[in-house]
């Protein structure tokens, strides 16, 4: 069982993309879910459905590739973790990052929710810089 759920989720879904799956399973929590509905809106991944298994819940996530099927590439470049539970990092409302100029997403986790940080500089709040996607 991972401790933190949200660096093995990023990791799975890392390993994922560069050997080419089409879906990959991760623990679920309540972070977890929320971080697939926002790669889900940014348009990152297809889709995610909730798997349970008695006790044990799992998400069930369609990555998302771009191109014919021998030259596709997709639409996860990097995943990267930035606040870990040994080194949190956090930022106010005007020091929230830019990935790669905005072609990338910075998720954060704000007093407003977990969003993306668009959302947080559009909302006027700072939080913790969760992960960057691009």
């Amino acid at each position: 069982m991972a401790i933190d759920t949200l660096s093995d989720m990023l990791a799975r879904i890392r390993n994922a993309v560069m050997v080419g799956h089409a879906n990959v399973a991760v623990p679920a929590s309540s972070l977890t879910k929320r971080v697939a509905d926002i790669l889900k809106e940014e348009g990152y991944i297809e889709s995610y459905t909730l798997v349970e298994e008695g006790v044990k819940k799992s998400l069930n996530i369609a990555l998302r590739y771009d191109g014919e099927r021998r030259a596709r590439t997709a639409a996860i470049t990097a995943v990267r973790r930035i606040s870990k539970p040994g080194r949190r990092v956090y930022v106010g409302k005007g020091e929230i990052p830019r990935v790669l100029n905005g072609i990338g997403i910075a998720i954060m986790s704000t007093p407003k929710g977990v969003i993306t940080g668009k959302q947080a500089r559009r909302l006027g709040v700072g939080g913790e810089v969760l992960c960057y996607v691009y």
